[in-house]
């Protein structure tokens, strides 16, 4: 009758180490799930032209409509020849016609790398430029990307809106690198 018990009692306890361990795997993933349409735009510090200019993107988006692109680096040849000119671009057709606040493009580097690539594409008033140099915030939307020839984890190629601070429209690249719905001419078609 006693190893009945032991064996009662063990079955009890694997129950419920199985459903701790259920319940931790359940949270992890959707911690660790991509972000989505409707999701609230996750509250980080990022950089404008140096470290000591720090932007919360929460307080940057509050009571505005914002376009956010991510790119897998400055001075890339599809970033630098298609997607960051797209915008530059397209800035004033991109804020009046879609009554957009501001255009914000986040790459994984410094800020003074950001800084001088978008003074080289003429940015300056059209398109902020701000660093994720720790990818703490492409991390937490679940956009990045392992490219070692880049110098390891960057983002994803992205384009977003974020209305009041919620995520209403997003574009990630199905390869997280190419050229196609995320680019500044299909912002709002999708």
């Amino acid at each position: 009758m006693s190893s009945l018990i032991r064996t009662i009692k063990a079955v009890r306890q694997n129950r419920n180490l199985f459903s701790l361990i259920q319940r931790n795997i359940s949270q992890t993933a959707s911690i660790m799930a991509p972000v989505k349409v409707g999701d609230p735009l996750p509250n980080y510090e990022l950089y404008e032209d140096s470290p000591a200019n720090k932007i919360n993107i929460v307080e940057l988006c509050c009571n505005k409509k914002i376009v956010i692109f991510g790119v897998p680096g400055a001075f890339t040849p599809g970033c630098s020849k298609t997607h960051l000119p797209g915008y530059v671009e397209k800035a004033d057709e991109i804020k009046c016609e879609q009554g957009v606040d501001e255009i914000i493009c986040i790459s994984v580097n410094d800020p003074f790398v950001m800084s001088a690539w978008g003074k080289d594409h003429g940015a300056c008033g059209k398109v902020r430029m701000l660093a994720d140099p720790a990818a703490a915030f492409v991390k937490e939307l679940d956009l990045g990307i392992d490219l070692p020839p880049l110098g390891g984890f960057r983002s994803k190629r992205f384009s977003m809106v974020v209305e009041n601070c919620q995520i209403t429209e997003l574009n990630v690249e199905p390869d997280g690198t190419g050229l196609s719905c995320s680019l500044a001419q299909n912002l709002g078609k999708h």
